[in-house]
């Protein structure tokens, strides 16, 4: 970062206006060098669009935004282009292509300082300034370094060495996009803005990139609804409330404290105002038609137009409390696992886990994204088939949130019906408030399910479950769409739930006294742990998993399972056959090698087809159309066919 300076963004009466209504106005602050800022505010707030305009992707309705010459600002914002056309090595080296301009200042740079004389002016200090500042990125960045620093980095975003040569088709949406993360963070921005950031990682690499966010130079400013990630990262709080934002320079958690005794002072302010426009108005109302009071009612009525109503913060729902209501009690083991194991072909999921889970735990799944949590829920739900014993107990009745629930609902109804068609008893009273307290108050309850936005109908599909009468609940992360007033409201009703939880989850503050055994799952075991997710990291030390990846810590692909006979071993077996053995062997090798890239091209080709189809299915007009579900649905069922052929071929092709 540049060390002469102090501030590096300055904002200065800035105004965003939408449909003629402000969302925001008359901001000013500085953004300064190593300043670790939280912007938070309700959803609809202004955040993301604060980030934009700073990242000058959007421009204000009025305002100026100004920084030093020099400054290099870098955005991640929640949704993104990605590039599928290159490997994950090529594709984060994408970072390091500014290195050879950056080079070329820096020689044009030497180049006046070394014919100049002016040696006291303001102007030469700052070249000097800036001659320094570039040739220090320079150094931190240039080729002896940079291929190490880009191996860390991918590796502390969850990549192993092997998949660094991997296209990056090969991997989900939510692993290009840390490769795109990646990419940012190597390019070492003087600020740096992230929008949800944390939304595709899981723990280890979450704690890796807290500890890189905390240690690199330059500025962050970040949205986030992962409170233990902010409150580890920041030391800043920015808050866009009633259109205006509000500085606190403290962490989140006493941020929270703050806020409460401003709204209590605002509360006062504004029960005195109005005791105030009351009484003028009553005065008024008195003396309007009395001649010798005319002069003094004219007054009143000029001091009630200057009056500024005072504005009171939004009322934090997260302080409603919700008791859901069990369904009949279910026997004393409702989940128990004996020696379970599910291999994909030659893949190992997982193998051998043996687990129980008592009536009234509440446990968590935990480890990095493809270990087998999500399949293992899968297994319970007897969704997919596995081998050795998993019993599900006597008068057990499930409920499950998977991603994909939010699709299943009715896009014809309203989101107060949709809740109100599953409401029972006393419950059916507070629906209003429970809608309110996930961000759907007001008018947005009348709103129709099919207009919603992804994030909107995963949040509905989250009440709609709790509401229902189950004994078990199984809920793979459930927290994604929330923000972290939801995410109190949910984890107080989860930990007054009478019944059974299961919660797929990297969210440490929500799992944090939620639950009191860890699952963990990595390397195609699945290990307990008794205690609480606290406990579970202390022993855990994911940092050092990070930096020293083991052999099943690695993302899941096919690709990555796809192996040949190595030449050395071919050579030798070649060595004692004849040579029409070995004709005949090297064309049934070659016709097996055929028949692997061809079912690994039709795998691809109906992912593809499934992901376009999806994308329909997200669009208002798509969410209601059942021919398109049944095709959907079809289509996965191809593309598991697809899969068991190419796992077939690519069996015969390693015998």
């Amino acid at each position: 970062m540049q060390p002469f300076m102090a501030s590096i963004v300055s904002i200065d009466n800035l105004k965003v206006e939408f449909s003629a209504r402000a969302l925001f106005s008359d901001v000013s602050l500085v953004v300064n060098d190593r300043d670790r800022i939280a912007l938070v505010g309700k959803n609809g707030a202004g955040k993301s669009t604060m980030l934009k305009i700073i990242a000058g992707e959007q421009e204000p309705t009025s305002g100026i935004i100004t920084m030093p010459k020099g400054v290099t600002v870098g955005y991640l914002p929640q949704v993104m282009v990605l590039s599928d056309h290159h490997t994950v090595r090529e594709e984060a080296e994408k970072a390091f292509e500014h290195i050879q301009e950056l080079q070329a200042d820096i020689d044009s740079m030497s180049a006046q300082l070394a014919s100049r004389t002016d040696y006291e002016s303001e102007d030469y200090m700052a070249l000097v300034e800036r001659f320094s500042h570039d040739s220090e990125r320079l150094q931190m960045m240039d080729g002896t370094h940079y291929e190490a620093q880009l191996e860390r980095t991918l590796q502390g975003l969850g990549f192993t060495r092997e998949d660094l040569d991997r296209p990056t088709s090969e991997f989900s949406g939510g692993w290009r996009m840390r490769i795109e993360l990646a990419k940012l963070l190597l390019q070492s921005p003087d600020v740096l803005l992230l929008d949800e950031p944390t939304n595709h990682l899981d723990i280890e690499s979450i704690q890796w990139l807290e500890q890189f966010l905390v240690s690199r130079s330059g500025a962050v400013v970040l949205v986030s609804h992962d409170r233990a990630f902010i409150n580890n990262v920041t030391n800043r709080t920015l808050e866009i409330s009633c259109g205006q934002v509000y500085d606190y320079k403290v962490k989140y958690d006493e941020y929270v404290k703050l806020r409460a005794e401003r709204r209590e002072q605002q509360l006062r302010a504004y029960e005195n105002q109005q005791k105030e426009i009351a009484d003028i108005k009553a005065f008024v109302d008195r003396f309007r038609y009395q001649a010798t009071k005319a002069i003094q009612v004219q007054s009143r009525l000029k001091q009630l137009e200057k009056i500024v109503p005072i504005e009171v913060d939004e009322v934090d729902n997260s302080q409603l409390h919700l008791k859901f209501t069990c369904s009949q009690r279910s026997g004393d083991y409702p989940v128990i696992c004996e020696e379970t194991t599910k291999y994909y072909g030659q893949h190992r999921v997982f193998e051998g886990v043996n687990l129980t889970i008592k009536r009234g735990e509440k446990v968590a799944f935990v480890g990095r994204n493809g270990e087998g949590k999500s399949t293992l829920v899968k297994c319970i739900m007897d969704e997919i088939d596995y081998t050795g014993h998993l019993k599900i107990g006597h008068n057990v009745q499930i409920g499950y949130f998977a991603q994909n629930q939010a699709q299943l609902l009715d896009g014809e109804l309203t989101v107060f019906d949709t809740i109100d068609r599953v409401a029972r008893g006393e419950i059916r009273t507070k629906i209003r408030d429970i809608l309110g307290a996930f961000m759907f108050g007001g008018e947005a309850s009348d709103k129709k399910v099919k207009v919603l936005s992804g994030g909107e109908r995963t949040r509905l599909a989250m009440i709609k479950l709790l509401l229902e009468p189950v004994n078990l609940l199984i809920l793979d992360e459930p927290t994604n769409h929330l923000d972290m007033r939801s995410k109190d409201v949910l984890k107080e009703a989860i930990r007054d739930f009478d019944g059974t939880v299961i919660v797929v989850s990297h969210d440490r503050d929500f799992l944090d006294g939620l639950v009191s055994r860890v699952y963990e799952f990595g390397g195609g075991r699945v290990r307990e742990h008794i205690g609480g997710i606290y406990d579970w990291l202390v022993t855990h030390n994911p940092l050092k998993t990070i930096q020293q990846p083991a052999e099943g810590d690695k993302p899941r692909s096919m690709s990555a399972q796809t192996s040949t006979p190595s030449a050395e071993a071919a050579k030798d077996n070649a060595g004692a056959l004849s040579y029409e053995e070995q004709k005949a062997q090297a064309r049934q090798r070659k016709k097996l090698e055929n028949a692997v890239k061809a079912a690994e091209e039709r795998v691809g080709q109906l992912t593809d087809a499934i992901r376009a189809l999806e994308e329909q299915l997200a669009t208002p007009e798509g969410s209601t159309d059942m021919a398109l579900y049944e095709k959907y649905n079809a289509t996965k069922q191809q593309l598991e066919e697809a899969e068991m052929e190419w796992m077939e071929a690519l069996e015969k092709l390693e015998e």
